[in-house]
């Protein structure tokens, strides 16, 4: 019996129709063109071997008595039929057809009285250039049991390195738990006894980071804000000022409906990108949504004026953990969506990523994850309820105007099954007042972005997705900022003498030549714009 930590528990609390609060991802799997078998059935035997390493999948809720506090988390047996399904699609299609399903399946909530997790295989995709058999998969996984890097870990656990799977060692089957009521209250307060005394334990600390940062920011927006008046602001001063976002239709109550479109970018080329203008994978990352972003808006309007800002999850997982549960806190990051220049545009990102990071590392140990539960189920549900039946999200000042989330994976290809994985677009949580989520991980050769949005707020996310591709020929058509490290040089000193000439060059000179303006590699998902559906699954 492990009870849930107050941040895993507020994702229960904060479900409705409207606001399902499942992660996952849409998978292509690829098998020979030989294979004859029934891949659901096949995907049900592999799972029954890898249960044992995925406790994620194999346990369920129990819940306090009255709804006193956060529930527990307990084994169970799991039944694969149930929880594994084969859909028929028509024969030939394509990504259109499964992004339609993920829209279709995405608002479906989780049966909390089972394990909390759903896949769902769909058969009649066109096959691979060399007749090779082609499957869907659409996975669902409760909040409350992962994040981002847990939900890495499971998946590592789950998924092969080759075609042939790995032995795993049979597991013994879980012993039926009968838990008492005085059981149960009494793990309760011994619980909360122990949340308020790691509180007392850590003020000392807490009230000592948050004067440091408070410090830090004052100085930072007074000397923002001067500048400002000044009007010698520059596009770093400008990138770090505080404020609310600007009003956008995504600003709103969602609806129990999503769609979703999908990309795949090719991971040589971006970190290429990232060095050539001395930039981080995140960097690069926030600036093509950024330019889509803009795009998208200049195009179906209005634009802001002023910059758009993405809430960024933020992990405080420590290294090398694997637990399944949430270790991540929020934060937000402006975009620049207002500056034309997609120059300027990507300088003004940098800063903002850099002042946010500096900001957030004196703070990022102190963020909680766990907390007093008592009264909190009946205060987070009903609150929850009204703020969304109220459509309190319509009429409040935004925060933020998107979700974006970029969750490092493995950089070489994974199998289930026997079946190759070709692509992994993750899908994510859309809440009233954020109505799109970008979520983006890397895999193999590829960072695969998986777009996802209230179907009333932005239906037309294929459009968003083909801005991403436009934004991505762009970004390799600046000249490079960075400068040439020559070969055999140190490092280190390559580095210092890079910064030193740029500190001292005019924007004129620091231009390099212009980089390539070659189209994005051809993948499973070259345009959402597709016309033959059975094509878009036929090309890497």
């Amino acid at each position: 019996m492990k009870q849930l930590s107050g941040l895993d528990a507020s994702f229960l609390y904060m479900e409705t129709p409207q606001m399902p609060m499942h992660v996952g991802a849409l998978h292509v799997f690829e098998l020979p063109a030989s294979y004859k078998g029934n891949f659901a059935a096949d995907l049900r035997k592999h799972m029954a071997t890898r249960l044992p390493l995925a406790k994620a999948l194999r346990r369920k809720l129990a819940w306090m008595p009255f709804n006193l506090a956060n529930p527990v988390w307990i084994d169970c047996e799991v039944d694969l039929d149930d929880h594994i399904e084969a859909i028929k699609l028509p024969k030939g299609s394509g990504m259109d057809e499964l992004h339609a399903k993920v829209g279709e399946f995405h608002p479906v909530l989780l049966d909390r009285e089972k394990p909390l997790w759903k896949f769902r295989v769909f058969e009649g995709l066109a096959p691979g250039p060399n007749k090779e058999k082609r499957f869907g998969l659409y996975t669902q996984l409760h909040h409350a049991a992962v994040d981002g890097q847990a939900a890495v870990a499971l998946a590592s656990a789950i998924l092969d390195v080759s075609p042939e799977p790995r032995d795993i060692e049979p597991r013994s089957k879980p012993k039926k738990l009968q838990i008492g009521m005085a059981e149960m209250i009494s793990g309760v307060f011994a619980n909360q006894l122990q949340q308020y005394a790691n509180i007392v334990k850590g003020l000392p600390t807490t009230v000592g980071a948050l004067g440091t940062v408070a410090k830090q920011g004052a100085t930072g927006v007074t000397g923002a804000a001067v500048a400002k008046v000044r009007g010698k602001a520059t596009p770093a001063e400008d990138s770090v000022s505080l404020g609310l976002a600007p009003r956008t239709k995504l600003n709103a109550s969602v609806t129990d409906t999503r769609a979703f479109a999908s990309v795949s970018l090719p991971m040589a080329e971006l970190k290429a990108l990232r060095r050539a203008h001395d930039a981080t994978l995140n960097d690069v990352v926030l600036m093509l949504c950024s330019g889509a972003m803009r795009r998208y808006f200049l195009a179906h309007g209005p634009l802001p004026r002023k910059s758009m800002v993405a809430a960024v999850p933020v992990s405080t997982r420590a290294a090398g953990d694997t637990s399944s549960n949430n270790q991540a806190s929020m934060t937000v990051v402006n975009l620049g969506t207002h500056i034309a220049d997609p120059m300027k545009r990507l300088l003004y990102v940098k800063a903002a990523t850099a002042a946010m990071k500096q900001t957030l590392g004196s703070v990022k140990s102190l963020m909680p994850i766990d907390f007093p539960s008592l009264g909190v189920p009946w205060v987070m549900s009903a609150l929850t309820a009204v703020y969304g039946r109220a459509k309190v999200a319509d009429r409040i000042p935004p925060i933020a105007n998107v979700a974006i989330s970029n969750v490092p994976g493995p950089a070489f290809p994974l199998y289930m099954a026997g079946g190759k994985m070709l692509v992994n677009y993750p899908t994510s949580i859309v809440v009233h007042g954020v109505a799109l989520n970008i979520t983006v991980q890397s895999y193999n050769e590829n960072l695969d972005f998986g777009i996802i949005a209230c179907g009333k707020a932005m239906p037309d996310v294929a459009e968003l997705a083909q801005a991403l591709h436009e934004e991505f020929a762009t970004l390799k058509a600046l000249p490079h900022t960075a400068q040439p490290v020559a070969a055999g040089a140190p490092v280190a000193s390559a580095k210092k003498a890079a910064k030193t000439k740029a500190a001292k060059a005019t924007p004129a000179k620091k231009a390099g030549p212009a980089a390539s303006r070659k189209k994005p590699v051809p993948h499973a998902t070259r345009s959402p714009r597709a016309s033959a559906p059975s094509k878009t699954l036929s090309r890497r």
